[in-house]
């Protein structure tokens, strides 16, 4: 009897060990390469799935740049990449973009987006009115909105990001930006953008959450902060989907991938950590 419950565990090790080097080597014979490029938004996440499905299925090669959401089908629709990322739905029209055609949405991130301030602004809070007056040059100083005496810097994305079309969205109600002006800057993407609203005093400009620090100020919008619950909630209104478009339907390396970013793993790890929010969060 022992002699038989010996072997029963031995011949379950066996298959256990078996079944583990099976996955290990179905993952592994995974190859291709992958190209993805657009939503500055995104990149984090993309680079951190990256990093994790490399390990994973060493065989397939990422590379992955940001130059903006629109960028993204662009380059799919040339044939230069095989992922476009998008902080909308490009599959259909938006405000200032038309439809892709032929490419498929791959939902795979909720992002929130904030207003944010140089540090040394005394505003903390702003309602939409004053938003739409800021970001279109009808409010030019901080006194006029409950702040210092002290010129507004309005730093606003490029045409041609998702950031921007969300913010103009959702934030200021599909207000127009104003576009020059000793008072106004623009920034290619979501780090330029970082980097300006740290480094420039009074400036104001917006930003997805995985890029706020504690150098500069995500304000609140109607009283509302642009925090995690009060999106999943339905307070807080500035967030978008984040989209992986694809010519058809994806295939191979590709469809891998985008479905790593998918799982429940992923989604409820690290892309939480990097303050996105799982898309299984928000009601359908």
């Amino acid at each position: 009897m022992k002699l038989f419950k010996s072997l029963t565990v031995a011949a379950m090790a066996i298959a256990l060990v078996t079944s583990s080097v099976s996955v290990a080597g179905a993952a592994s014979t995974l190859s291709g390469k992958i190209v993805i490029n657009g939503s500055s938004a995104l990149l984090p996440l993309t680079l951190q799935a990256a990093n994790e499905f490399k390990k994973l299925n060493p065989k397939v090669k990422i590379s992955a740049s940001a130059a903006g959401s629109v960028t993204g089908p662009q380059s799919v629709r040339k044939g230069i990449a095989d992922i476009g990322a998008v902080d909308w739905d490009a599959s259909t029209d938006v405000p200032g973009f038309k439809k892709f055609d032929g490419q498929v949405p791959n939902k795979v991130a909720v992002i929130p987006f904030a207003a944010v301030a140089n540090k040394n602004v005394g505003v903390s809070n702003l309602t939409t009115k004053q938003l739409q007056d800021i970001f279109s040059g009808k409010v030019t100083n901080w006194k006029d909105v409950g702040g210092s005496d002290a010129d507004i810097i309005v730093v606003n994305r490029a045409f041609g990001s998702g950031t921007r079309v969300n913010f103009q969205m959702k934030a200021l109600q599909g207000t127009d930006f104003i576009t020059k002006g000793s008072n106004y800057k623009e920034v290619k993407s979501s780090g330029d953008m970082k980097t300006a609203i740290e480094t420039t005093p009074n400036a104001i400009g917006y930003i997805d959450l995985v890029y706020v620090t504690s150098n500069m100020k995500a304000m609140q919008i109607n009283g509302v902060s642009p925090t995690e619950a009060n999106v999943i909630n339905g307070t807080y209104k500035v967030w978008g989907y984040g989209y992986y478009m694809t010519k058809g339907k994806p295939t191979g390396a590709t469809k891998a991938f985008i479905e790593y970013v998918q799982s429940a793993k992923f989604q409820n790890g690290s892309l939480k950590k990097l303050k996105f929010i799982p898309i299984s969060a928000m009601k359908k």
